[in-house]
C-alpha cells in the first residue's frame, strides 16, 4: 500500500484526492493545513495541521514528517519552489516529489523569467510587457502600452491564482457603477498612488489586457504520449473542453523543450484571434478534475502512479464537452 501526501492544497484538491482513489483504492492518503480545518480533511486517511514555518525550516519539516509517516509520495503545493530546490533530500529518502526540477520550477513560476524562456526556445508567442520596480518606470510602462492597446493590466512577477491581478480601468461611479464587477478593477490614478507609497517595489509586470477566450490545459508527460486537454473558461460555470489545434501545436512544443515530467497546467489568452501564451502552473490546476471528467483521463492517478514506476494507460477520448460543477454541502 502506498502513501500519498498533499500538503496545503486550495480546498478543490478534494476532488483531486478522490480522482487518485478512483482507480487506486488501496492508497493512504494524508492531507496538511496550517489551518485545522478544510474540506479535503473528509477525503483524507488522516489529516494534520501544520505549522506555520516557510523556506528551508519547512523543508525539513516535510522530510521529517514524510519519514515519521511512511510517505511514497509527496505531492507538494506550499513552498513549491523551496521543495524543488531540496529535492534530492526527499529522493536520498526513497521519498517521490511531486515536483519538477528547480531550475524550470523557479523559472516558470516567475512570470519575467518564464517569458524569456518562452522567447528564448520560440515556445508560443508572449504579450508585450514592461518589468517595473517604481512608480516612475511603471508610468513609462503605462504610457508605452497605451499607445498600442486599449486597456493595461498588471500583477506581481510571484503571484499564484492571480490575487494581485488589477485592471486599471475608469472608476465605477453611479447608478451603473453599483452593477459591474469591481473588485479587480483600479484607476491609474489611484495605482500611481498605492506604488507612490514605496520607493521600490517588488517586480511588477505591466502588460495590455487582453479581453478574448482564457484557455487553461492541463498536461502531463507520459510513456504513451502527451496528455494535453484545454478548457475554455468563461464569466459562468460552463467551461468548454475544445481540442484548439493552435493551443496543442504550442502546448505539445513547450512540452518538447521544456522537459517536465510532473503535471502542469498551460494559460492562454486569445486577442484579435492570436493565442497568446500567459503561464505555466508546475503543478495541477484547481479544476483539473473538469479536464479528467470530460476527458476521460485520470491525469491525478496517472501522475502519481508515473512517480510510483507504473505506466498507467490511458486514452482521450478528444470530444469536445461542456462541462461545470455545483457546490455541495459538507459537514467538517
Amino acid at each position: 500500500m502506498s502513501t500519498i501526501w498533499l500538503n496545503h492544497w486550495f480546498s478543490t484538491a478534494y476532488n483531486i484526492i478522490n480522482l487518485i482513489r478512483q482507480d487506486n483504492p488501496d492508497f493512504r492518503i494524508i492531507g496538511t493545513n496550517d489551518r485545522r480545518q478544510s474540506p479535503i480533511m473528509k477525503a483524507c486517511d488522516e489529516w494534520y495541521q501544520e505549522p506555520i514555518v516557510k523556506g528551508m525550516d519547512y523543508v525539513d519539516y516535510c522530510l521529517n514528517f514524510c519519514k515519521e509517516h511512511g510517505v511514497d509520495v509527496f505531492m507538494p503545493r506550499r513552498e513549491l519552489i523551496t521543495i524543488s530546490r531540496h529535492k534530492q533530500l526527499f529522493a536520498d529518502n526513497g521519498i517521490k516529489v511531486m515536483v519538477d526540477d528547480f531550475e524550470y520550477v523557479d523559472a516558470l513560476n516567475k512570470k519575467h523569467k518564464a517569458y524569456e524562456l518562452f522567447k528564448e526556445k520560440n515556445i508560443g508567442i508572449v504579450p508585450d510587457y514592461f518589468i517595473v520596480t517604481d512608480v516612475d518606470s511603471f508610468r513609462n510602462a503605462y504610457s508605452e502600452l497605451s499607445k498600442k492597446y486599449s486597456r493595461i493590466c498588471f500583477k506581481f512577477v510571484w503571484d499564484e491564482g492571480g490575487n494581485s491581478f488589477h485592471l486599471i480601468d475608469v472608476p465605477n461611479k453611479g447608478y451603473d457603477g453599483l452593477f459591474r464587477h469591481s473588485s479587480t478593477r483600479i484607476s491609474f490614478e489611484d495605482t500611481v498612488a498605492a506604488l507612490s507609497e514605496r520607493e521600490t517595489f517588488a517586480p511588477l509586470m505591466v502588460m495590455p489586457y487582453l479581453p478574448d477566450e482564457e484557455i487553461s490545459v492541463d498536461c502531463l508527460r507520459t510513456a504513451s504520449g502527451i496528455i494535453a486537454i484545454p478548457r475554455i473558461k468563461g464569466v459562468t460555470r460552463i467551461e468548454k473542453i475544445r481540442y484548439d489545434e493552435n493551443i496543442l501545436a504550442v502546448c505539445y512544443d513547450l512540452l518538447e523543450k521544456i522537459p517536465l515530467e510532473m503535471p502542469c497546467n498551460i494559460q492562454f489568452k486569445y486577442f484579435e484571434g492570436v493565442p497568446y501564451i500567459l503561464e505555466v502552473n508546475t503543478r495541477m490546476s484547481g479544476g483539473v478534475q473538469m479536464s479528467c471528467l470530460a476527458s476521460g483521463v485520470n491525469i491525478p492517478s496517472v501522475a502519481v502512479n508515473k512517480l510510483l514506476g507504473k505506466d498507467i494507460p490511458w486514452t482521450d477520448s478528444k470530444n469536445d464537452h461542456d462541462v461545470t460543477y455545483i457546490e455541495i454541502p459538507m459537514v467538517l
